[in-house]
């Protein structure tokens, strides 16, 4: 029997306009401490979100979700964040954030194997 490891995620979502509080979810940040775990999933659905707020600028969405990428995976690409210790990373990933690439308060779980809740959570909560 596999043991279940306690994990925390959050969830990617794009406000484009701050004050109407609507967002819709782009993608899924999933750390756990355990097995050394921080990735981050996500997809940009232009016309959706061209539908959504057709003043976005998909290129720039596309640089902040790459940067995110880039800081779970702790690379040298992710600038000083990206070499932070994994919970330093992911707490400077959620950390709230008045901006149009925002996160949601972080939410725990149990998984015996990492990757396939990160799965489960992007396809439940984005797809």
């Amino acid at each position: 029997m596999q043991e279940n490891h306690l994990f925390e995620y959050a969830i990617i979502r794009i406000v484009p306009r701050v004050e109407r509080e609507e967002f819709l979810n782009v993608g899924v940040i999933l750390y756990c401490k355990k097995l050394n775990f921080l990735e981050t999933k996500y997809i940009l659905d232009e016309k959706r979100l061209l539908a959504f707020c057709d003043s976005l600028d998909i290129t720039e969405l596309q640089a902040y979700l790459s940067s995110f990428q880039k800081i779970s995976k702790g690379v040298k690409e992710g600038g000083p964040i990206g070499s932070l210790d994994t919970a330093s990373r992911f707490r400077w990933l959620t950390a709230t954030r008045s901006t149009v690439v925002q996160t949601s308060k972080v939410h725990p779980g149990f998984c015996a194997d990492a990757d396939e809740a990160l799965t489960h959570l992007y396809t439940q909560l984005v797809l």
